[in-house]
């Protein structure tokens, strides 16, 4: 399992959305986000940092691995 790269939630929108997701609306300080054929969805806090749990939880919702996260930051 690969470390969690120090991302803001604009960037992590960024990340999920090269996976598929897509954002439906914004709320307040949230991003909501679904997937086509997927039953999650994925709140994702408009912060300027995004806690490292709060991530992990956001990519384990998401059915990806931290791996597969991490190679769709870096595309």
């Amino acid at each position: 399992m690969g470390s969690l790269p120090t991302l803001s939630g604009a960037d992590v929108v960024k990340a999920f959305a090269r996976g598929g997701w897509r954002i439906v609306r914004h709320r307040g300080s949230h991003m909501i986000l679904v997937k086509d054929a997927h039953m999650a969805t994925l709140s994702v806090p408009d912060h300027r940092e995004v806690a490292k749990g709060t991530l992990r939880s956001l990519i384990r919702s998401s059915g990806l691995t931290v791996d597969e996260f991490a190679a769709l930051v870096g595309k």
